[in-house]
């Protein structure tokens, strides 16, 4: 008789899922936010809306993941701040449309679990959800042996936020006259990570704990910051100030990512050298001998999160970030598109 296989046999091992089930709870104690009903380990998660107090309220959703940023954490067993990474992806993609975050949820998939590395990754996302005030209501940990490379996992995340409809940023407002106003990065985010894998590892032959003088830090701390969570300062500027769009400068740069929110009939007039560069980005153009258009395609080249507002506007704008320790350059203006070839223009 062959030998009784268990599930653990097989390379999933459900008592240790079920432990892990118990550090979650705790993670998400700590979220937990009006509007949640009840505690995690149901079928699904429950949240009222009628919390809300909107006139008309609208539900706004968005899922991402972390991308290849994720090898950094493999090759520096470091992975406590790929979290936030992924809750800042989800909730700045809601905030430009002036939704705040209500609930997020997570999924993370491993070949064999680790209590450990799950747990720092777990926590992270609860430290997001912190910043972004939203409740970590559920997710799905899945042991899938043979998917995946050892020490190696993939994240995603799914978040739901609200804003009442009268109140939805999508850009319509934007006209001829308006400014534009970057708000700063922190580093890299959590785009463009192959090509700096390249550069930095292939090219360069560096290794995570090399020391970088420009850095002040070593080259792996640089690449394993984690991304800024722009939704609260988001709240505070919407709430009483007038803005016409908003956007998350992701992959595509501030470029395309601004693009997205401005009107055909508007062409983006964006000024070099109007903000402080982190020193990240000249590390990696010279270090790749990447030309300055694939630099501005890719990378957000120390600008995060961008707004379009009101010329008249514009100083109390930058006066109120200012105010909530946010970084802030006005970038450019809005002027008229005169050919669909012209949309945006650099000086």
């Amino acid at each position: 008789m062959p030998k009784s296989l268990t599930y653990a046999d097989a390379g999933v091992d459900i008592d240790k899922a079920n432990k892990l089930v118990d550090t979650i709870k705790e993670v998400a104690k700590q979220t937990r936010r009006s509007g949640v009903m009840g505690d995690i380990g149901g079928f699904g998660g429950l949240f009222s809306l009628n919390v809300a107090n909107l006139d008309k309220p609208v539900l706004v959703s968005s899922t991402d993941g972390v991308g290849t940023k994720l090898k950094i954490a493999f090759m520096m067993d470091k992975h406590d701040t790929v979290g936030i990474d992924l809750v800042a992806m989800c909730v700045n993609d809601i905030a430009v449309q002036g939704a705040k975050p209500l609930f997020f949820l997570d999924y993370l998939a491993m070949g064999r679990l680790k209590t450990g590395v799950a747990t720092d990754i777990i926590k992270g996302i609860g430290e997001g959800c912190k910043q972004a005030q939203c409740a970590l209501l559920g997710g799905e940990t899945a042991e899938l042996p043979g998917l995946y490379q050892a020490g190696e996992y993939d994240l995603a995340g799914f978040v739901v936020g609200i804003v009442d409809d009268a109140r939805i940023l999508d850009g319509s407002a934007v006209h001829v006259g308006d400014k534009i106003i970057g708000i700063a990065s922190n580093g890299l985010h959590s785009n463009g990570y192959s090509l700096v894998r390249k550069i930095c590892f292939e090219v360069m032959k560096l290794k995570c704990e090399d020391h970088i003088p420009e850095f002040g830090h070593t080259l792996g701390e640089e690449l394993l910051k984690a991304t800024k969570i722009y939704s609260e300062t988001v709240r505070h500027l919407t709430r009483d100030l007038t803005v016409h769009g908003l956007a998350h400068i992701t992959g595509g740069g501030i470029e395309e990512n601004l693009l997205r929110i401005v009107p055909r009939a508007c062409q983006v007039v964006l000024e070099k050298k109007s903000w402080e560069i982190p020193p990240v980005f000249p590390f990696l153009q010279k270090g790749g001998n990447v030309s300055d258009d694939e630099m501005i395609r890719t990378f957000n080249n120390g600008i995060g999160m961008v707004a379009v507002v009101p010329d008249k506007s514009a100083s109390e704008i930058v006066a109120r970030l200012s105010a909530l320790n946010e970084k802030t350059y006005i970038i450019g203006e809005i002027a008229e598109c005169r050919s669909a070839a012209d949309r945006c223009k650099w000086v």
